[in-house]
C-alpha cells in the first residue's frame, strides 16, 4: 500500500482524525509500517534484525507484532496499546483491531499455532483469539470475548468462551454498513447471558403454568 492509501484507511476508520498529518501520531500506523519492514527481513532469514525492529516498535508504540505474522492490506489498529500478534498469525484485508487484543497461541506447540483472521473482520477491545483457529470473513468479535474455536463467515462472536450469534445485527439501523470493519460498532452486540436468562425465565413461566393447571385439575378431582 502507498502512503496515501494508508492515510485514507486511518481517516476512514477513525472519526477522531481531523487532518491527514495526524496519521503520523498514530501508534498503529507506525507499528504496521515497522512490521512491513521487519517482515521483509524475516522472510529473507535475517531473524535478529527483524526481531530488533519489532522490539523497537513495541517499545515506542505498545503494540507487539511478531515479524513472522502475515498482515493484509487496509488493516487498522485503533489506539493499539497492549495489542499482541503472534508469529504464525495471518490477517486478511480491511481488518479493524482495537486496543488490548491478543491474537496468540495456547502453548508450546510448533508449526501453525496462531489464528487466521479473514477479511473485513472487527476484533473488539480486549478480545482474545487463541490457537490455530480460523475466523471467517465479515465477522464481528465482541469486546472482551475469548475465541477458542473456528467461527463462520458473516457471524457475530461474543462471550467467554465465545459463541456465534445467529441473528444478523449488521442492518439493525439504516446507514450501518454490512462490513464489521467499517461500521466501528462495538455496542450493538447481543448479550448471550441476558438471552439465556430470558429464555430460562420463559421456560419457568411455562412450567409454572403447567403445574398450576395440573394442581387445579387434581383439586377438581378431589371435590
Amino acid at each position: 500500500m502507498s502512503l496515501r492509501d494508508e492515510i485514507a484507511v486511518v481517516r476512514k476508520k477513525d472519526p477522531a482524525m481531523h487532518n491527514s498529518a495526524e496519521v503520523f501520531l498514530y501508534p498503529g500506523f507506525w507499528a504496521l509500517s515497522s512490521h512491513r519492514l521487519a517482515h521483509k527481513f524475516y522472510k529473507k532469514g535475517f531473524f535478529f534484525i527483524a526481531r530488533f525492529i519489532s522490539q523497537v516498535s513495541r517499545f515506542f508504540t505498545g503494540i507487539e507484532i511478531h515479524p513472522g505474522a502475515v498482515i493484509g492490506k487496509g488493516v487498522f489498529i485503533d489506539h493499539g496499546m497492549a495489542v499482541v500478534i503472534g508469529e504464525t498469525c495471518e490477517i486478511g484485508d480491511n481488518v479493524l483491531i482495537y486496543q488490548g487484543v491478543t491474537l496468540g497461541g495456547t502453548g508450546k506447540e510448533t508449526g501453525k499455532r496462531h489464528p487466521t483472521i479473514g477479511n473485513n473482520v472487527m476484533v473488539g477491545a480486549g478480545a482474545r483469539v487463541l490457537g490455530p483457529i480460523n475466523i471467517g470473513d465479515n465477522v464481528k468479535i465482541g469486546a472482551g470475548s475469548v475465541v477458542l474455536k473456528d467461527m463462520h463467515s458473516n457471524s457475530t462472536v461474543v462471550g467467554i468462551p465465545a459463541k456465534e450469534i445467529s441473528e444478523d445485527i449488521s442492518g439493525m439501523s439504516t446507514g450501518i454498513p454490512d462490513c464489521p470493519a467499517d461500521c466501528l460498532d462495538q455496542l450493538r452486540i447481543p448479550d448471550i447471558t441476558e438471552n439465556e436468562i430470558c429464555a430460562l425465565n420463559e421456560r419457568i413461566k411455562k412450567l409454572e403454568a403447567i403445574i398450576a393447571k395440573l394442581t387445579e385439575e387434581k383439586n377438581n378431582e378431589s371435590l
